[in-house]
């Protein structure tokens, strides 16, 4: 019999005191064990029926519903992932709820998916004490029925919730009905900038506790010179003891005959686990009836005075927030893909984890405490939509929400306390703030006086122990390092500045790596070298968030907010990652590798110091390797002897002979490498690396005088360069058009935002870099001839160039001559007065048609292997490189500024890997160097696509060769661009020689 909608309504929890701990679910929370307890996985594929509201009867969770017209889909999963659209679509939003602000309450169109499956029970689990279900992660409010009755409910996405049904199974066949509904009470605590994915997403057991058994174990360790400490805490029935503790490696065997002897033990001998060294113990705690296996870290964690220390020592986190995503799973875990993950991070020098903003998959845990991170771990919380009402009804504050907080990181620390790995807790995220914090603050630190506390939404340092900040600007941290607690703090009175600016200071998300970015990574490191209080931070953030989807045309790509015709969405915001969606680095991670490197060399006359900065491991690891080259072709290597290096030491070394070369640039470089494979690289692996110049000083030769210019025009050939009317129109029998002035880039996301994060003068608050460069026109420039002159084997072009509807213009000559050595251009490019903003890049670009023999690739001689701007050029190194046009440019998820080579000595543009022109970059008067960018589309037909596969057929390959380019900085959600690194429009010179094979 269908029940009334209203009936059904109010049993979704539009109650605020129905979110916790959920109706049913076992109390207290416990941690994710790993035991030799019989359990079966319910994973698989379950029937599966969705309805757009939740007022369908509930006669699906009757034992003989007849469920053979529903479909079936893969638990766990996120139905919106399922059926191609069939079952609804993803939303993204950044801040705004998908839904009207009106908590509790959430719209009755509010998707509600029923789940049924069969499982089978064996006959000796009626011998079990207490038969468990347990749900890993269900989003957003569930409710569940075993064998037609209805168990209990629970909310809180992405925490476990388990459930006795000891009452209602019985050996042989049992039917399990779950109705998750998408949106209900819940989900304003879980407003994430991320995907609503709603569905079962994580796994589903079912576990047969034994009596006599185990029910919770918590082994505190410490470590302290050597020795090592554990404190366990045992959850089991009197009945259950004798329970024993085993350290096989230490040869520990403690045997509890009550609860009152469960006691500390020091452990001598212990070796201390760190993010570098994670050396771990294995361990068992166990009774007559069950066995529970866990790995132990030893670690000290603590906080004196204004330094976070592990071990004693000062830690440094080059972190990383870290969403689970997946362009096909969206947060379904794999291990396998997150163990790849993890190795991934190691490689890129990364050491620390935020989980932002939930708890991840417990076995992520494992593997963090087995490769060794640093891990925030955060709960599950965010109420970041309630900002825009001016945090009016914030759940945070409201003392009727109390309970749910209390629960969800109750829920949080219970199930992940014996990780080593963790070493802060994190109450949530942009939740505003209020007394509901401060209970769950004091909650912690009554659980655990081992851990700090940290959420960056408590300004006035209240009720948390780190001085948490996002995104801060570099002369702020600088102040906040420098001078400490004299200084004050916006919304703090004096007394809570000095409070905060006394405690260590942590940057819980900077360097927002939205697209082609983020600039500055190098200057954020140096504070932290300069200020012992400054411990690092994490860059925001890990991976974009794509969703793989396809085209009309069916060519696939990864999709962002409103892709899926959402109603409200944040564009393409989700996607800010270091790690594209389908894995691959981009440059800015490989600048944070360059960065965040373990090493830091000097080079002096007669040697090289080497520093090692890691936290506790030394150098006995690293095998150091140097070679020499000559204008980028290895002469010479070999490897440098150094002595081991402890955490914090250093030697210098003396230089193995350089074989210096009169007529090319001699370059120096040392690679510490692993000496042997680990759990995450191979022997070998580039851990840090630095280059040195060892090239002689040498002139830059004079460019080759002109005065005797007479009017010219029609059709003129100088080597192999032919002109009609001053214009060039074959370049070694190939057809060109070109050059003509670049002002213009496609914008970069940090380009595009209108964030009030300035610092440059000619930056305006609130208004992006690109509204500008439009409304000037630099993306629409046109060109008046104004004279064209010739003399003996040269030819002169004076243009000046502007836009429609704008004064201020830029006057270009260019210069062709042939000598000896070849034909020389030589560009001089001035601008007006009168313009108002920064530059995106001063260029020149050539277009090379398709013909029989098209440009498909470039060898260079410059700064390499990956694109570089100003502000983000630690990655780079000089060398020679080859790429084809394709490899030359990043697949962004939104089309951008990609692919700029900084420091051109020499290009060679390649048709079928054959060289088919030569290009020398001549360094200005100032030695500054050109760069380079060789694509497919213009920046004009790139910042037209909103997509990859909307960026237009292409006939010609585009070289421009750049005398300057604006930095990236990462204004998308941070600071501007520095002003050592804006492009102000200013006079350059670019001057080429080209040649061509013979």
């Amino acid at each position: 019999m269908r029940k009334s909608r209203d009936l059904l309504s109010s049993r979704l929890p539009t109650h605020v005191s129905d979110l916790a701990p959920g109706r049913g679910a076992l109390r207290p929370a416990r941690s994710w064990l790993h035991s030799d307890a019989p359990s079966r996985s319910l994973d698989g594929p379950w029937r599966f029926r969705l309805s757009p509201t939740a007022s369908e009867a509930e006669d699906f969770a009757a034992e003989g519903f007849d469920d053979r017209g529903w479909d079936s889909v893969p638990v766990p999963s996120h139905w919106v992932l399922q059926g191609d659209g069939a079952y609804g679509r993803p939303v993204y939003t950044n801040i705004r709820y998908p839904f009207p602000l009106d908590p509790p309450h959430v719209p009755d169109e509010n998707p509600t998916g029923d789940y049924r499956r069969h499982f089978g029970l064996p006959a000796d689990w009626s011998d079990a004490e207490c038969v468990v279900l347990r749900f890993d992660g269900v989003e957003s409010f569930f409710r569940v029925w075993v064998n037609g009755t209805e168990i209990g409910s629970a909310s809180g996405s992405r925490l476990a919730h388990e459930f006795d049904v000891t009452s209602v199974v019985r050996p042989g066949d049992n039917v399990v009905a779950v109705r998750v509904h998408q949106w209900s009470a819940g989900s304003y605590l879980e407003d994430q900038d991320q995907w609503w994915l709603p569905g079962i997403f994580r796994d589903v057991t079912v576990i047969a506790r034994p009596a006599g058994g185990i029910e919770d174990v918590w082994l505190r360790t410490g470590f302290d010179d050597g020795q090592g400490r554990v404190d366990p805490e045992v959850t089991a029935e009197p009945a259950a003891f004798p329970v024993t503790l085993r350290i096989p490696e230490l040869g520990v065997e403690r045997v509890w005959a009550t609860p009152a002897d469960v006691a500390p033990l020091d452990v001598a001998g212990v070796e201390p686990w760190s993010a570098e060294r994670p050396r771990l113990y294995d361990a068992t705690v166990s009774t007559a009836a069950e066995t529970v296996s866990l790995r132990l870290g030893f670690r000290t964690v603590e906080i004196s005075g204004d330094r976070f220390l592990v071990n004693g020592r000062r830690v440094v986190f080059h972190g990383m927030n870290r969403h689970e995503a997946h362009p096909e799973r969206g947060r379904v875990f794999d291990e396998e893909h997150a163990r790849a993950d993890l190795a991934r991070m190691k490689r890129f020098n990364v050491n620390a984890i935020r989980t932002s903003h939930y708890p991840p998959h417990p076995r992520l845990l494992d593997l963090a405490d087995e490769l060794g991170f640093w891990v925030v771990l955060e709960c599950d919380l965010e109420t970041h939509g309630f900002e825009d009402a001016g945090w009016a009804g914030n759940p945070c504050d409201d003392p009727a929400w109390r309970e749910a907080l209390l629960d969800r990181i109750r829920r949080t620390v219970e199930r992940d306390k014996n990780h080593p790995s963790v070493v802060i807790w994190s109450l949530g995220n942009e939740a505003g703030t209020g007394g509901n914090l401060a209970a769950m603050s004091a909650w912690v630190h009554a659980r655990d006086t081992g851990r700090p506390v940290h959420y960056e939404g408590d300004h006035t340092g209240e009720y948390t122990d780190v001085y948490s900040r996002m995104y801060a600007s570099v002369p702020e941290i600088e102040q906040i390092g420098a001078e400490g607690a004299r200084s004050a703090l916006a919304h703090c009175t004096p007394a809570q500045s000095a409070r905060q600016r006394a405690k260590p200071f942590l940057l819980c998300e900077y360097a927002h790596a939205m697209g082609n970015g983020p600039g500055g990574l190098d200057e954020y490191e140096a504070l932290v070298h300069a200020y012992p209080r400054v411990h690092g931070g994490f860059v925001w953030e890990w991976r974009d968030h794509g969703i793989l989807a396809g085209a009309p045309d069916g060519t696939p790509y990864y999709a962002y907010g409103g892709d899926f015709g959402e109603v409200v969405h944040d564009g393409n915001f989700v996607m800010d990652g270091m790690l594209l969606s389908d894995d691959v680095p981009t440059p800015g991670l490989h600048e944070f590798k360059a960065v965040a490197q373990p090493l830091r060399f000097g080079f002096g006359d007669d040697g090289v110091t080497v520093t090692n900065l890691r936290h506790s491991a030394d150098t006995s690891d690293l095998r150091f390797r140097w070679r020499v080259e000559h204008d980028g072709t290895p002469v010479d290597g070999g490897d440098l002897e150094l002595p081991v290096l402890g955490p914090g030491g250093s030697a210098r070394v003396p230089l193995p002979p350089i074989r210096v070369s009169p007529d090319a640039e001699t370059w120096f470089t040392v690679d510490a490498v692993l000496a042997a494979g680990t759990a995450w690289a191979p022997e070998g692996h580039l851990v840090a690396t630095a280059q040195r110049d060892a090239s002689p000083p040498r002139a830059v030769p004079a460019a080759r005088p002109r005065t005797d210019w007479r009017p010219g025009g029609g059709t003129l050939t100088l080597g192999i360069a032919e002109f009609v009317d001053g214009s060039l129109v074959r370049l070694a029998g190939r057809a060109v058009t070109g050059p003509r002035l670049e002002l213009f880039r496609a914008p970069t996301d940090n380009d595009e935002s209108a964030s009030d994060r300035v610092e440059d003068s000619d930056a305006v608050a609130g208004v992006s870099h690109a509204d500008l460069w439009r409304r000037d026109g630099l993306d629409r420039l046109v060109t008046r001839r104004v004279r064209v002159e010739q003399a003996a084997r040269s030819l002169r072009t004076i243009d000046r160039v502007a836009a429609a509807g704008s004064a201020p213009s830029v006057t270009v000559e260019s210069v062709w001559s042939l000598g000896d050595d070849g034909l020389e251009l030589l560009v001089e490019i001035e601008p007006s007065r009168g313009w108002r903003t920064v530059w995106p890049r001063i260029g020149i670009r050539f277009g090379f048609p398709d013909g029989t023999a098209p440009v498909d690739g470039a060898e260079w001689f410059g700064l390499g292997p990956l694109e570089s701007y100003p502000d983000s050029l630690r990655a780079a190194r000089t060398g020679r490189f080859t790429a084809g046009v394709g490899d030359l440019s990043v697949g962004y998820a939104r089309p951008q500024e990609t692919g700029h080579r900084s420091g051109l000595r020499r290009l060679t543009l390649l048709s079928g890997g054959t060289g088919v022109l030569h290009v020398e970059a001549v360094p200005d008067r100032s030695g500054r160097r050109p760069g380079f960018t060789l694509s497919r589309h213009t920046p004009q037909q790139t910042a037209r696509a909103g997509h990859p596969f909307e960026l237009p057929d292409s006939t010609t390959s585009h070289l421009i060769i750049d005398a300057a380019q604006h930095g990236l900085g990462s204004r998308s959600c941070g600071p501007d661009v520095r002003p050592a690194f804006a492009l102000r429009p200013e006079a350059r010179t670019i001057r080429l020689r080209i040649t061509a094979d013979r």
